[in-house]
Order: C-alpha cells, then sequence, then structure tokens
C-alpha cells in the first residue's frame, strides 16, 4: 500500500509512527493551505513547558494552493526559532549529533513553504534509517487509487492525537520536567533518544 499525506513542518512523532508502515509516500502539493496546521507549525519542549513555533507565511487567505505558499524571510522567524530549539535542547544527549545538519536545512534559502517541509522531512527520515520512495504529487484528485491510503488533513492540530488510532505514546526521556510531554516534534525524539528513535516509534504503533 501507498500513502497519500500532508507535508508537515517539523512533523510530529504520530506523523512518523504512520510513515514508518508505508514504502512508498506521496507527497500532496496541490492541497489548498489550511491556517493555524502543522503545514506551518510544530511543538517543542522548552525550560517553560511545550511551546509552538510557527513558520510565517506571506498567503493569508486559504485559497493558496500549498506549492504557491510562500515562506515570509522578511521575518527573523528562522533566529527565533534556531535560538528556542537551541535553548530547548543543547543540554540533550544526542544534540551535538543532529543540530549542524538541522540548522543548515533551517538556514537554507527556502523561498516555499512545501521546500522548506521536504528538506526537512527528508532529515527526519534520514535521521531515523527509514528509506521509503518519497513523490509530491502532481495534481489534486478528489479520490485515490484502490492501493492507495489517503491521510491528507488526517493529523490536525487543533484535533488530540488521543481521538486517532495512530499514536500511542511510548514515553523516553526527556531534557525538561518530571512529566512527559506526548506528541512533540520529531526532532524532541530525536535529540533526547537519538539511535532509539526508531525503536520509539515502534513501541508508540497504536494497539487496540
Amino acid at each position: 500500500m501507498n500513502l497519500l499525506i500532508d507535508l508537515h513542518y517539523l512533523p510530529s512523532i504520530e506523523y512518523f509512527v504512520v510513515l514508518k508502515n508505508f514504502n512508498h509516500i506521496e507527497l500532496e502539493q496541490h492541497e489548498h493551505y489550511v491556517k493555524q496546521s502543522y503545514r506551518n507549525r510544530c511543538f517543542i519542549n522548552t525550560s517553560q513547558g511545550k511551546q509552538m513555533l510557527v513558520v510565517p507565511v506571506t498567503e493569508k487567505s486559504g485559497k493558496t494552493i500549498i506549492k504557491d505558499v510562500r515562506v515570509d524571510n522578511s521575518l527573523r522567524w528562522k533566529n527565533n526559532h534556531w535560538r528556542t530549539i537551541e535553548s530547548a535542547y543543547r543540554k540533550a544527549p544526542y544534540y551535538e549529533h543532529y543540530a549542524e545538519d538541522l540548522n543548515k536545512i533551517l538556514f537554507k534559502s527556502h523561498e516555499f513553504l512545501v521546500a522548506l517541509n521536504f528538506d526537512l522531512l527528508s532529515f527526519c527520515l534520514k535521521s531515523l534509517r527509514l528509506k521509503p520512495d518519497l513523490t509530491v504529487s502532481m495534481s489534486y484528485q478528489q479520490t485515490v487509487a484502490p492501493n492507495q491510503v489517503d491521510m491528507r488533513s488526517a493529523i490536525q492540530a487543533k484535533i488530540p492525537y488521543s481521538s486517532r488510532k495512530h499514536y500511542q505514546p511510548a514515553p523516553y526521556y526527556q531534557v525538561f520536567g518530571n512529566q512527559f510531554v506526548s506528541n512533540l516534534s520529531l526532532v524532541d525524539l530525536l535529540f533526547c533518544a537519538g539511535p532509539v528513535a526508531g525503536s520509539i516509534l515502534v513501541a508508540s504503533q497504536y494497539k487496540e
């Protein structure tokens, strides 16, 4: 089976729990942009608790095709995101292992949100040692082929993961706090768990 899914910014653990089950993944780039979604935001764990990072975009209406949505690089969002990530994770066990590559992608000159998200997705998959065949959609299809699983807009920021049957938290060491914070961006898992991140994804698969 193949997967059709939307591109997220530094996607959540739930997103990768889904992705790891597919060898072919088609990324939807012809949908309409959805505001206040994972497409331009993620959550990390900081000394102040769970914090949202948002990539500013120039298109504010929901009628823009996602592949045409531009990142608003007139704002200093890259510096702000990196400063927050560095402050949150520099003491994490595997920060040094992943930080340089992540920094290079964030500060690369991305004009379009899709390009930024694709590069970050590729970094995450490589870090997990996952090698699915990645393609992008050539047009928007209302219905999908029989051998394809349609998960476009299935993982929504405004709806808790507990309402979906994909992810079941498997706690791991985190830098801050005594209470485990679930379903953060994958970077939290990478910085904190490193080479065992893949095993934690397997353990996080929803079980009836």
